[in-house]
């Protein structure tokens, strides 16, 4: 209540939804009452083809059709919030709905598919039962960021090759899905400088056999060597433990034009995969976790 008192916002929507309704009751009451009993007098002035139209009251069932519906509307907001901040005699609230039937339904998944929960993702993996249900959840959870068949888009990873940011055994996986990723590329211009940007992004493509002026490829890698091995390695081939990519293969996320990776090497990149445990619950993350799983171990 203490909230409700010190919303003005909330005390002019509670004055103009009681004002509202008490003025249609009166402009009911009023339209209402009987005119005079002279029927010459008591029409509108209206007039077309010979038909006059009169002012009479509206017919007994209409007018207590309307008196119901304003009262109906009173009822309502004493039991349900529409009234500024107040919560309503009955304490309902759309999440708190929305709550309960996700429970409900992730109660029949959980009687369905819970006789899963104890194999491990290999052996569910191979499950053709486990994998149609899974499909479904990739589906509607995953497919908007990694595409339908799986195969990723720009910033986006293939999940059917076995190239992994993060580790591509089944526990790994797992950790992923249930509680996300956060990778960071730092900007490095203020260091590098716009030349040593083109070195090192030079020198990056010419890790996967791409054509780069040679003249940059030797000064990039002093500057590889320098700063980025930290996270991408002495051979380039990445950390899974900080989800540095392999930049030795001709696998990359955003694209591996010159303006693709100078743009990257420029500016930084950050992704996130966001946590699906607290969303889906354990049964449905090992049912993701295992079908990702088989679509890079077909």
């Amino acid at each position: 209540m203490s909230s409700l008192m010190s919303s003005p916002a909330a005390w002019f929507v509670i004055v103009m939804s009681v004002a509202n309704m008490l003025a249609c009751l009166w402009l009911i009451w009023w339209t209402a009452r009987r005119r005079t009993a002279n029927t010459e007098s008591n029409t509108t002035g209206h007039s077309w083809d010979g038909i006059e139209e009169y002012n009479n009251p509206l017919p007994r069932w209409w007018l207590w059709l309307f008196i119901l519906t304003i009262l109906f509307g009173f009822i309502y907001l004493s039991l349900y919030p529409g009234l500024g901040n107040y919560a309503g005699t009955r304490g309902w609230t759309s999440s708190a709905q929305l709550a309960q039937e996700q429970a409900q339904t992730q109660a029949v998944f959980e009687a369905r598919y819970g006789q899963f929960a104890k194999m491990d993702l290999v052996s569910l993996s191979k499950n053709a039962e486990a994998m149609s249900a899974a499909r479904n959840l990739f589906a509607n959870n995953c497919a908007a960021c990694h595409g339908a068949d799986a195969r990723g888009n720009s910033g986006f990873p293939n999940l059917t090759d076995n190239d992994w940011l993060w580790g591509g055994n089944p526990e790994t996986i797992y950790e992923t899905i249930a509680h996300g990723r956060k990778g960071v590329m730092p900007g490095w211009v203020a260091i590098l400088g716009k030349q040593g940007v083109e070195e090192v992004s030079a020198y990056v493509l010419s890790l996967s056999g791409r054509k780069v002026p040679e003249e940059w490829i030797e000064p990039g890698k002093q500057r590889f060597a320098t700063i980025c091995v930290a996270c991408h390695g002495v051979d380039a081939r990445g950390n899974q433990a900080v989800g540095a990519p392999n930049l030795t293969d001709k696998v990359w996320l955003y694209g591996s034009s010159m303006n693709v990776l100078r743009e990257t090497v420029t500016n930084g990149r950050s992704n996130e995969m966001p946590a699906h445990l607290p969303l889906l619950g354990e049964t449905k993350v090992r049912l993701l976790a295992a079908y990702v799983y088989g679509l890079s171990h077909p």
